[in-house]
């Protein structure tokens, strides 16, 4: 067996194992009281208000996919907004359900390249920036929710002086390395922020849903900053990991823990729902401009193989 299997299995193996690792250990704090009161107030929860959330949610896709593509026109890559969402949609139903370590990312970079006459580095670039817009834009968010959160006790000073710091660094490696993404700067980073913005409102809503009536912004804090669990190499669109995370930070900030349960379920069933309707690019791939869709061993084949 050759390396690269060798990685390939061992990748996919790490997956397995975070992802039952995150499961066990979350099982093993909760009691059955627990996740009856969970279940009971989801069963009871306000149909329209989950409505809202799913509206909210799929509002911030609209727009992740739109920042995707403004990426993909700085490196000369001109998508319609119809299509680019299309692959986007089928980028996220992957990263869910895709067998194997290239992820919903791996696939539309692959995607991208074999149909299109564009470099895979710089498609990965866009790709890359994508993501790290993302983290800027949960960065700022938590920030800002730090500073409407006396618990922590940290000066509003320090936070501030933390998000320009930060912010600043960023626009330095973009010019000095990455000129071609700092021309979209305003308008990317802006899309950033409203992606991260209707998530949170679509997380306001999940929590009126249950009849919540105390302060959001922990709840808030606490959903951004477990969102970093989608870096971390998972199956099932990160499933139970996120819940890990989501439980430790409520115990480590004394908040309640039903309420981050009920947060976290609700957000991947809506996230769950929002990527499945991906599927009907698989059994229609002539709405992206091909006679199939390439599997997921083909594509790991390939990109092996550039690899080498």
């Amino acid at each position: 067996m050759d390396k690269t299997k060798i990685w390939a299995i061992s990748k996919n193996l790490l997956k397995v194992l975070i992802t039952v690792g995150a499961f066990y250990w979350l099982f093993s704090k909760l009691d059955p009281k627990d996740i009856q009161e969970v279940k009971e107030a989801l069963l009871s929860s306000n149909p329209l208000y989950l409505l809202l959330a799913l509206i909210f949610y799929f509002i911030s896709i609209v727009i992740a996919s739109s920042r995707l593509n403004s990426f993909f026109k700085a490196i000369g890559l001109n998508l319609p907004e119809r299509y680019n969402f299309r692959l986007y949609l089928l980028g996220l139903l992957y990263n869910f359900f895709l067998p194997g370590g290239i992820g919903g990312d791996g696939y539309k970079i692959f995607f991208i390249k074999k149909n299109f006459n564009i470099s895979r580095k710089k498609v990965l670039g866009a790709v890359f920036f994508d993501r790290l817009s993302g983290l800027w834009a949960l960065g700022i968010v938590s920030g800002a929710l730090i500073i409407f959160m006396p618990r922590f006790a940290i000066p509003n000073s320090v936070t501030i002086a933390v998000l320009l710091i930060g912010t600043i660094s960023y626009l330095y490696v973009l010019r000095l390395f990455f000129k071609e993404f700092l021309a979209n700067f305003v308008i990317t980073h802006l899309k950033a922020l409203f992606v991260q913005g209707f998530q949170a409102v679509a997380v306001i809503c999940i929590l009126y849903s249950i009849g919540f009536e105390d302060k959001f912004s922990p709840y808030i804090f606490i959903f951004m900053v477990t969102s970093l669990t989608a870096i971390i190499p998972s199956i099932g669109g990160a499933a139970g990991v996120r819940d890990y995370a989501m439980l430790s930070l409520t115990d480590y900030l004394g908040l309640d823990r039903h309420f981050s349960l009920i947060i976290s379920m609700t957000f991947y069933i809506i996230s769950l729902i929002v990527a499945s309707s991906g599927i009907y690019y698989i059994f229609r791939p002539q709405r992206l401009g091909a006679d199939r869709l390439p599997s997921a061993k083909e594509v790991e084949a390939e990109i092996d193989k550039e690899e080498e």
